[in-house]
C-alpha cells in the first residue's frame, strides 16, 4: 500500500481504512496537494459548522494538550503530596530516636498522628510476655497483650500477611481496638508492627470511610510500622 500512488488507490475502490493507512504512510501528502487541503471541511465538533482540517487539527491539539497539561499537574499534585509525607515521617523518625522509654514513644507518636496525619483515633498494641519499658504506662492509645491470646486470633489473617491493610474490618476487631470509639469509626487502617517478629500492630481509625479504602497505596503505612519495630524492639 505505501508504494502505490493515490491514482492506484482510487482506481481499486479503496476502504476508508485504505484511504487512512495511505495518509499515513505519505505524511506530505497535503504538502504537495494544498488545494486539497484548503477545500477539505468537516463537521465543527460542537456545532453544525464547518471547519477546514487546519482548524480542526488545531482544536485537536489543544485539547490534546489541555489533557496531557491536566495529567502533568496531576502529576505534580501527586509528587507533592508525596514528599509532604516523606517530611512527615521523617519528623516521626526524629521524635522516636529521641525516645527514652515506653511513656516518650507514645507521646512521639500521639503528637505525629494528630498534628502531621490529622489521627486522634488509634492503638497501638504490643504483644509482649512482659511489659518491659512499658511497665505503669497508663494509655487509652495503648494494650499489652501476652503472646498466644484469645483476642489475637481474630488479627491472624492480618498478620500472616505481613503487611498493611486499609478499609472496613470487622466488628469484632473494631470494637477490640476502639472499643467506646467504635460508632465513630468508618474506615481503619491496620500496619503490622514487627513484622515476622510479630511485635503488635499500629490501627488508625477515621470517621471518613473514603480515608483508608483497600486500594490506596500502603508504601508509607509499611514506612511507619518499620520505623515503629525499631523504636519497640527489646523495651
Amino acid at each position: 500500500m505505501s508504494n502505490q500512488s493515490i491514482r492506484e488507490i482510487a482506481s481499486t475502490n479503496p476502504t476508508e481504512e485504505d484511504i487512512a493507512t495511505y495518509l499515513t504512510s505519505h505524511p506530505d501528502f497535503f504538502e504537495r496537494h494544498d488545494a486539497v487541503l484548503a477545500r477539505l471541511n468537516i463537521p465543527h465538533e460542537r456545532g453544525g459548522a464547518t471547519v477546514s482540517l487546519v482548524e480542526r487539527q488545531v482544536v485537536v491539539l489543544r485539547e490534546r494538550n489541555r489533557k496531557l497539561e491536566q495529567r502533568l499537574n496531576e502529576l505534580v499534585a501527586v509528587a507533592r503530596a508525596n514528599d509532604a509525607l516523606v517530611q512527615k515521617i521523617h519528623r516521626l523518625a526524629r521524635r522516636l530516636v529521641r525516645c527514652a522509654g515506653g511513656a516518650a514513644i507514645l507521646d512521639s507518636l500521639e503528637l505525629a498522628l494528630r498534628e502531621d496525619f490529622g489521627a486522634s483515633h488509634w492503638l497501638l498494641v504490643l504483644i509482649r510476655a512482659e511489659p518491659g519499658d512499658f511497665a505503669g504506662v497508663s494509655s487509652r492509645h495503648l494494650k499489652l497483650v501476652a503472646p498466644g491470646a484469645e483476642e489475637l486470633r481474630t488479627f491472624e489473617t492480618f498478620f500472616e500477611s505481613g503487611r498493611p491493610r486499609c478499609g472496613q474490618i470487622r466488628d469484632t476487631q473494631r470494637d477490640y481496638l476502639f472499643g467506646g470509639d467504635t460508632d465513630e469509626i468508618a474506615s481503619v487502617a491496620l500496619v503490622p508492627i514487627g513484622m515476622g517478629a510479630g511485635l503488635g500492630l499500629l490501627a488508625i481509625g477515621s470517621p471518613d470511610s473514603e480515608r483508608f479504602h483497600p486500594t490506596m497505596s500502603t508504601d508509607f503505612l509499611a514506612r511507619i510500622g518499620e520505623l515503629l519495630s525499631e523504636a519497640v524492639a527489646d523495651r
